[in-house]
C-alpha cells in the first residue's frame, strides 16, 4: 500500500455496499494487515482511459426482503419450477415475486357489501447495467491516467410482469394527496466485473400500493400487466448527464366492474435508488395503476353482461419519474448543482366503458 493507491472493494464484513477509496496516508502494520487512512475516490481515478461496460442480472437469492405488512409474501425464482400461490403459477428464471393483500379504508357509515380491498402479485426480473470509457485525453500531467470521462451509464431495467385487483369503494386520500402504504422493503449489490475490479451496485426497492379514491365510485377491476422498463443516466462529455427513462407496458382486462358516480385510481409501484459504492446516484418510482372514472350513475361489467346510464371507463396505466443526483459524481464527471429529473413519462390505456342504457346477454346465450 502506498499514498495514492486505489482501493476497490466487493462487498465484505465492515463494508456491505463495497468500497471505493484512496489511501492518503500508511499508517503501519497491524495484526491483520497494514492500516491506512483513505478518502472517497471516484471510478476515473480507478480506471483512467480503460473502457468497461458489463450488464448483470440481478440474483434472487442475494436479495434480501423486509415485509412491511401482515399480508406479504417474498419469494423467487433461481431455475425456473418453483410454483407459488392458489393456481399454481410458475415463476420465470431469475425473478422476484411479492404477493400483497390489504383492506383499504372506506366512507364512514357505508355498507359492508362496500368495504374495499387491494390484492394481487408483482413479479420483476431486475438487471443492473454499467458502463464506462475514459476519454482517451493525453493532455493531462505526466503520470495522469487519462484526461477525464468520455462517457459513463449506470441503468435499472428488467421484466415487469403483476396481475391484481381492486374492489369495493374505498376512500382514501390525506390532505388531497393519494394514501401510499409501503409492504416491502428489497436490497441487493450486485457486483459488475470490469477485469479485476469489482464495480457494486447498490439497489433498494421499496414495494408499494398507493390509491387516490372519493368514496363513491364502486369498483371491481382486475388487471394482467407485463412489459420492461429501464431507468437510469448516461453522460457524454459534450453534453453531460442526461436521463435514461422507459416503460414499455400494456395490460389487458381481467374483469371491470363499475357502479355509481366518482373516481377511483390506484397503483401497484416500486420505488428504487440505484447507486455506487454506497453513494446513491438516481431515484426512480415505476407505478403501473388501475382507473376509473364514473359519470352519471352507471353499472358495466366485461363478463358478457353490462347495463348503464352515464358513462363510465376503466383504465390501466404507467407512471415513471425520479432524478439523477450529485452523488453520481463518483464517476468522475462534472458535478451537476441540481437533480435532473427522469421524467415524468406517463403511458395509459382503456380496458373496458360503457354508456348510455346497454343490456346484453352473456355470451354464448340464446337469442
Amino acid at each position: 500500500m502506498a499514498v495514492g493507491d486505489v482501493i476497490a472493494s466487493a462487498p465484505a464484513p465492515g463494508a456491505p455496499r463495497g468500497v471505493l477509496a484512496k489511501v492518503t496516508r500508511v499508517v503501519g502494520r497491524t495484526g491483520h494487515g497494514t492500516e491506512v487512512a483513505t478518502a472517497p475516490a471516484t471510478l476515473d481515478a480507478l480506471l483512467g482511459d480503460a473502457t468497461a461496460h458489463g450488464t448483470v442480472p440481478v440474483d434472487p437469492r442475494a436479495v434480501t426482503g423486509e415485509p412491511l405488512a401482515p399480508e406479504v409474501k417474498v419469494s423467487w425464482a433461481r431455475n425456473g419450477g418453483l410454483r407459488f400461490g392458489p393456481h399454481g403459477a410458475q415463476l420465470p428464471l431469475g425473478t422476484l415475486r411479492l404477493d400483497v393483500g390489504a383492506a383499504l379504508p372506506t366512507p364512514p357509515g357505508g355498507p359492508v357489501s362496500a368495504e374495499a380491498s387491494a390484492a394481487g402479485y408483482l413479479q420483476l426480473a431486475p438487471e443492473v447495467d454499467f458502463s464506462y470509457e475514459g476519454s482517451n485525453d493525453s493532455k493531462g500531467d505526466k503520470g495522469d491516467k487519462g484526461g477525464g470521462v468520455g462517457g459513463a451509464s449506470l441503468t435499472l431495467a428488467g421484466a415487469w410482469s403483476s396481475q391484481w385487483e381492486l374492489k369495493g369503494r374505498a376512500a382514501a386520500s390525506t390532505a388531497a394527496k393519494p394514501l401510499r402504504v409501503p409492504f416491502a422493503k428489497l436490497h441487493a449489490d450486485p457486483v459488475v466485473q470490469v477485469g479485476p475490479v469489482p464495480v457494486v451496485v447498490n439497489l433498494d426497492l421499496t414495494c408499494y400500493l398507493q390509491i387516490d379514491a372519493d368514496g363513491k365510485a364502486a369498483v371491481d377491476v382486475k388487471q394482467d400487466l407485463k412489459g420492461d422498463f429501464a431507468v437510469g443516466g448516461s453522460y457524454r462529455r459534450a453534453t453531460g448527464w442526461a436521463p435514461i427513462a422507459r416503460a414499455r407496458m400494456h395490460g389487458t382486462p381481467v374483469r371491470a366492474t363499475v357502479s355509481a358516480a366518482g373516481k377511483v385510481k390506484a397503483g401497484l409501484g416500486a420505488e428504487a435508488g440505484i447507486g455506487l459504492y454506497g453513494g446513491l446516484g438516481v431515484t426512480a418510482t415505476v407505478a403501473p395503476y388501475l382507473r376509473a372514472d364514473v359519470a352519471g350513475s352507471a353499472t358495466g361489467a366485461t363478463d358478457g353482461t353490462a347495463s348503464a346510464t352515464g358513462r363510465w371507463s376503466a383504465f390501466g396505466g404507467v407512471d415513471l419519474s425520479g432524478a439523477l443526483r450529485a452523488h453520481l459524481d463518483i464517476f468522475g464527471t462534472p458535478v451537476f448543482e441540481r437533480r435532473v429529473p427522469l421524467g415524468p413519462l406517463n403511458r395509459e390505456w382503456k380496458l373496458a366503458e360503457g354508456a348510455g342504457t346497454v343490456r346484453r346477454a352473456p355470451a354464448g346465450a340464446r337469442r
